[in-house]
């Protein structure tokens, strides 16, 4: 195993990255579990990149989390990529999973998004444009799961422009939704909130510059609006991807956590020193811990 070069974590308000409880009535034994978040896969043919994922289920079946959720980018793309190919990549992925021992649960990334991109090819008419491919054949682009006495809740980030491109962004539609549904579950249940465009990072200035600003297309327009829905309940954590980065930023009570990439440099190395990995969630009552795990993948050269 290669070590992890570093990770960057931001207004760390405790020692660690054990999170605090908020609440101290839940602390039943059969509320421990584990959990992995894996982003960024970003599965092909090429590169070597299915035995890579082979590689970290290996691990993953090994380690027996009760579940595994995914932060989207699952495929390699298919934005730009004719149905044949973008159809391919969804086969591949979907067989390939099949050998993890425990259910997953999908998050949608950009490269998801069929024929967008108007190098594609595709006509908006087609059938499985957009977003339908991704809804047809993994998940809906939204929902939300328990587990245990802890709340799920998958986001769609992904928002389109006129002019064919994606940028970051929660719809109304979602907005509307994640109210109803946090409003349903309670102020006293931990919450974890799936995403694959973050909603808070630190990324560009570390990984470009100090003065930095994000582009559209790296965060979550709008996170302001959901931040401020999310902070009125117990939510604990934030997953994010995207951006093939790791870092841990405690906001306001909640750790927003950019997980890393399977790929990494999609599947050529490290990026930004950071080995080919998934995160590995160990939770206790009300409480979580995290590790990034490098499952010792060696791409040739």
């Amino acid at each position: 195993m290669k070590n992890l070069l570093f990770v960057v974590v931001i207004f760390l308000l405790m020692a660690g990255c054990n999170q605090t409880s908020k609440k101290t009535a839940v602390t039943e034994a059969n509320n421990d579990f584990s959990f992995v978040f894996m982003t960024d896969i970003h599965i092909t043919k090429e590169r070597r990149a299915d035995e890579g994922l082979l590689q970290a289920i290996d691990t993953i079946n090994k380690m027996a989390p009760d579940f595994v959720l995914t932060g989207g980018d699952n495929i390699m793309d298919a934005l730009g990529q004719s149905f044949a190919t973008s159809d391919s990549l969804y086969s591949l992925y979907s067989e390939t999973i099949e050998n993890l021992k425990m259910p997953v649960y999908n998050t949608m990334g950009n490269h998801e998004v069929f024929g967008l991109y108007e190098s594609s090819g595709v006509d908006p008419s087609a059938e499985e444009y957009g977003k339908k491919m991704y809804e047809n054949r993994l998940a809906k682009r939204y929902y939300s799961f328990d587990h245990q006495n802890w709340h799920f809740i998958v986001l769609d980030a992904i928002g389109f422009t006129d002019d064919r491109h994606y940028y970051g962004h929660i719809d109304n539609e979602q907005i509307e939704w994640l109210k109803s549904d946090l409003e349903q579950t309670g102020k006293e249940r931990p919450v974890v909130i799936s995403t694959h465009i973050p909603l808070l990072s630190v990324g560009e200035q570390i990984m470009v510059g100090p003065t930095e600003a994000f582009n559209a297309g790296s965060i979550v327009t709008n996170a302001n609006e959901v931040r401020e829905i999310i902070e009125q309940y117990n939510t604990k954590l934030v997953l994010q991807g995207h951006l093939h980065f790791l870092e841990d930023i405690n906001y306001n009570g909640i750790h927003y956590i950019t997980g890393g990439a399977v790929s990494a440099q999609w599947w050529q190395g490290p990026r930004f020193g950071m080995e080919e990995g998934f995160l590995k969630i160990d939770v206790s009552g009300d409480n979580f811990t995290w590790q990034y795990i490098d499952f010792g993948w060696e791409p040739k050269e």
